[in-house]
């Protein structure tokens, strides 16, 4: 996928959407994979399961509950994709519908810092 054609999806009002946009604007890394993963439900259900450790471990999220519920209202095959800021601060997740001609869901999280090990 272009990133033209990416960045015409991603430009919707959430939160998640539109840092993803900022993110690719500013030269963010991307992929699009070919084909279908799995169904949305399964997606939905991976993703709470995630968001709930993201949570408990204290990582930023960005528009993860609007994500799975929007992932839940689908129940067809998703085309996934990943965005990486170039600082890779933050990685944001892509659901599109399967031909990828529609954004179905994004989400985000900033990557822990790395600590250095103790001495």
């Amino acid at each position: 996928m272009e990133r033209h054609e990416l960045m015409r999806l991603l430009a919707g009002d959430d939160e998640a959407s539109k840092a993803a946009l900022a993110a690719l604007v500013d030269g963010a890394d991307y992929v699009v994979w070919e084909g279908v993963g799995l169904s949305s439900e399964d997606y939905a259900r991976g993703y709470e399961s995630r968001r709930r450790s993201f949570q408990r471990r204290g990582i930023e999220l960005l528009g993860w509950e609007r994500g799975v519920q929007l992932l839940r209202e689908r129940t067809q095959p998703i085309r996934t994709g990943k965005i990486t800021a170039v600082d890779s601060s933050w990685s944001y997740q892509l659901f599109l519908t399967e031909d990828g001609s529609e954004l179905v869901a994004c989400i985000g999280g900033r990557r822990p810092e790395r600590r250095a090990p103790p001495q």
